[in-house]
C-alpha cells in the first residue's frame, strides 16, 4: 500500500507476548506487573463507583486536576520534596508521555535521542514510527552502568539533528540496576539544551529517586507509573513531573479526553488506600532475594542484583531463547530480552514453580 510509510517495512510491533498468544495457563512473569490483583474490596467499591457516579455518556474530565492534586500529594511524601499540579502531567501509561516528550522535542528533524542498551525498549521504537534517529550506546557488563564515554562522546559528535533527548531508567529495565553516582554526576553536567527523562517506573520498590532535585533542572522529567506497585496495569496510569514550561509543552500535545473516568478513579482509589496496596512490596522484595539466592547457586546463570521487582539473568552457555520457550510450553513466561533473560518476581507460589521447572531444564 504505497500511501503508509516505507520506512514501517523496518520496524517490527511491540508486543508482550512475542511469539504468539498463549494458550495454556500460565505464570506470566514477563512483564514486570504485580502479582496481586486489587483487594477485593477495593474493586467492589470501584464497581460501586463506577455503577452509581460515573455517567458513561459524559467525557472524562480533561484536565485531571484532583487526580494530580493527589498525585502531588504522594510525590511530597518523598524527603525534601515539593511539586505541585503545575508539576505534573497524566498520561495513558507511560507510553503516551514518552511519545509526547517526542513530539515536543524531536519532531520534524530538531532533535535525535541517546539511549544506552539494553534498556526499555519502547523509546526507541516510538521514535522510529515518528521518524526520530535514535542513537545508542552500550552499558558496562559487570553492573550495567552507562559507558559515560560513549554517552559523552555520543553528544558531542552527533550533530544532524544533534541530541535533544536523554532517556534514562532508574532502575534500568531489564538489568535491574539503580543509576550510580557517576551516571547522576553525567546527567546533572548535560547542557540545559537536552532534556533529561528519568524513567522511575520502579520507584516504590527500590525508594530510590531524584524527584528532590527536580527544582534545581529545569531541563529534567521523571516517569513513573501505576502499573507496577499499585497494581493497575489495567488501568494505563502514567504520570511525568517536570518544571512547569516543560509540563505545559507535553499538556499541549496530550490528546483531550486521554484518560477515561473510570481509570481517573480507579488511580484515585489506588493513591487513597496506598497503605493496603503497598502491603504486598516487602513480600516482593523478600521473594525477589530468595529468587536471586536460587538462581545465583546454579553455576551455569549469571545473575544481577536488583533494584526492582524482577531479576536479569544470562545463560553462561547462552541458548537463552530455547530457554524461554521451554519454560513456556511447561506455564512459566519469562521476557527474553536485552541480550538475556528477565524475571518478573511473581507470587511465591509462582516463583516456586518457576525454580522448579528452571532447574528440570538447567
Amino acid at each position: 500500500m504505497k500511501f503508509i510509510r516505507a520506512d514501517l517495512d523496518k520496524l517490527t510491533a511491540y508486543t508482550s507476548h512475542p511469539g504468539g498468544e498463549i494458550t495454556i495457563p500460565t505464570d506470566t512473569l514477563d512483564t514486570n506487573e504485580s502479582p496481586y490483583d486489587l483487594p477485593r474490596e477495593l474493586k467492589e467499591k470501584l464497581a460501586w463507583t463506577y455503577a452509581n457516579e460515573i455517567p458513561a455518556n459524559r467525557y472524562p474530565n480533561g484536565s485531571h486536576g484532583e487526580l494530580k492534586s493527589a498525585i502531588a500529594h504522594y510525590i511530597n511524601e518523598y524527603p525534601n520534596t515539593n511539586v505541585s499540579p503545575k508539576n505534573i502531567s497524566v498520561g495513558n501509561g507511560s507510553d503516551e508521555l514518552i511519545r509526547s516528550i517526542l513530539i515536543a522535542t524531536c519532531l520534524g528533524g530538531e532533535g535525535s535521542i541517546l539511549v544506552a542498551n539494553p534498556t526499555f525498549s519502547m523509546y526507541g521504537i516510538l521514535a522510529q514510527t515518528l521518524g526520530i534517529p535514535l542513537v545508542t550506546v552500550g552499558r558496562n557488563e559487570e553492573d550495567f552502568s552507562i559507558n559515560l564515554t560513549e554517552a559523552q562522546k555520543a553528544i558531542e559528535t552527533t550533530n544532524n539533528p544533534p541530541i535533544r533527548v536523554v532517556f534514562v531508567v532508574h532502575p534500568n529495565s531489564p538489568t535491574a540496576n539503580a543509576l550510580t553516582p557517576q551516571e547522576l554526576d553525567w546527567l546533572r553536567s548535560l547542557s540545559q539544551d537536552i532534556l533529561v527523562v528519568i524513567d522511575e517506573a520502579y520507584f516504590e520498590f527500590s525508594q530510590t529517586s531524584v524527584v528532590e532535585e527536580l527544582s534545581q533542572h529545569s531541563n529534567w522529567i521523571i516517569l513513573r507509573t501505576f502499573s507496577k506497585a499499585f497494581r493497575l496495569a489495567a488501568h494505563r496510569v502514567g504520570y511525568a513531573i517536570a518544571h512547569p514550561s516543560v509540563i505545559l509543552a507535553l499538556e499541549k500535545i496530550r490528546l483531550p479526553y486521554n484518560l477515561p473516568s473510570f481509570t481517573q478513579t480507579a488511580a484515585l482509589f489506588a493513591l487513597n488506600n496506598r497503605a493496603e496496596i503497598f502491603t504486598s512490596i516487602p513480600e516482593t522484595l523478600q521473594e525477589r532475594d530468595k529468587l536471586y539466592s536460587d538462581l545465583s547457586s546454579h553455576s551455569t546463570l549469571k545473575v544481577w542484583k536488583s533494584n526492582a521487582n524482577f531479576i536479569y539473568l544470562r545463560l553462561k552457555a547462552g541458548n537463552e531463547a530455547q530457554l524461554t520457550e521451554e519454560l513456556k510450553s511447561q506455564g512459566t513466561l519469562i521476557r527474553h530480552t536485552g541480550g538475556g533473560l528477565r524475571i518478573t518476581v511473581g507470587t511465591p507460589a509462582e516463583n516456586s514453580r518457576t525454580m522448579q521447572r528452571l532447574k528440570m531444564l538447567l
